[in-house]
């Protein structure tokens, strides 16, 4: 973060075939080295495969799993007198996204067997049907801030 100057935020063109800004996104951050194609062959193909399974337009249970992996509230350690407390905060709305779209991703590809793909697919319709490791991940991290909301006075 600069001293002088404000960040200028980039704006990411949406995809090509969904027009889908959100989208756009989470084939960037599935990309490795550069290799863009390659991840938007990945995600359109999981796409298709998520149309075959629920029958529904994929962008929209996309969006629905994005929706329920998105944590509200997280903790963050702040030392106080020689003490460390993990205090609560609220989480931008920016963050809030980066963080849905980086645990679902690292979900997938934790899981077995399979190309990414697929595992991408079963993650993602897990999570919109609201299961899977991504939401049991999010339900932590808001039990995790619920355990400590004694320390909220604590927030800077």
């Amino acid at each position: 973060m600069p001293r002088r100057a404000r960040v200028v935020k980039r704006v990411i063109a949406p995809d090509a075939k969904f027009q889908s800004g959100d989208l756009a996104k989470f084939i960037n951050r599935i990309m490795y080295s550069g290799k863009k194609s390659t991840a938007e062959r990945i995600m359109y193909k999981t796409m298709d495969l998520l149309e075959a399974q629920t029958h529904r337009n994929p962008l929209d249970t996309f969006e629905q799993a994005l929706r329920n992996a998105t944590p509200v509230v997280e903790v963050k350690p702040r030392r106080v007198g020689g003490a460390t407390y993990q205090v609560p905060v609220d989480i931008r709305a920016e963050r809030r996204g980066a963080l849905a779209m980086r645990w679902l991703i690292a979900s997938a590809r934790s899981r077995k067997g399979h190309s990414m793909a697929e595992k991408l697919a079963a993650e993602l319709s897990d999570a919109a049907s609201g299961q899977g490791a991504t939401v049991k991940k999010r339900e932590d991290t808001h039990r995790m801030a619920e355990a400590n909301r004694a320390f909220v006075h604590y927030r800077w």
